[in-house]
C-alpha cells in the first residue's frame, strides 16, 4: 500500500485530495481522542465517515467523491487504521489513493501545521 509522509503532505495542502474517514464528530473537532493536541482536520479535507464508505458501491463512492477516476486522494483517521481500509477501498475503485499512517494522532502534534474547526 502506497503511504504519504507528514513532509509531503504538509507541501501539498490543495494539491491533492484530502480525505477524513473519521467519525463527523472528530472530523468537526467537537470529539476527539484526549491524546490529541488540538482537535479539528486538515485544511481542504473532505468527509466521509469509513464505516459509510464500506456501505457505499463503487459508483456511490465516485458520486460522494466528485473526483475523477485517476485523482490522487490521500485518506486518513485518528492513526492510520481506518485510512488504511479506506486507501484498499479507494484504489479497488479507481482512485490513486495514498494512507497517511501518522494520520490526526501525528499532525495534530505539529504546532505549524495548520488546522481546520
Amino acid at each position: 500500500m502506497t503511504e504519504i509522509a507528514i513532509d509531503e503532505l504538509a507541501t501539498r495542502l490543495g494539491d491533492v485530495a484530502i480525505l477524513d474517514v473519521r467519525s463527523a464528530h472528530e472530523y468537526a473537532g467537537s470529539a476527539g481522542a484526549p491524546c490529541d493536541p488540538r482537535q479539528g482536520h486538515i485544511p481542504g479535507a473532505r468527509h466521509l465517515d469509513v464505516s459509510r464508505l464500506m456501505e457505499l458501491d463503487a459508483g456511490e463512492i465516485r458520486a460522494e467523491l466528485g473526483l475523477e477516476l485517476g485523482s490522487e486522494v490521500v485518506a486518513y483517521c485518528h492513526s492510520g487504521s481506518r485510512s488504511a481500509t479506506a486507501t484498499q477501498i479507494l484504489r479497488a475503485v479507481g482512485y490513486d489513493a495514498r494512507n497517511y499512517a501518522g494520520s490526526w494522532h501525528e499532525w495534530s502534534r505539529h504546532e505549524h501545521l495548520p488546522i481546520e474547526p
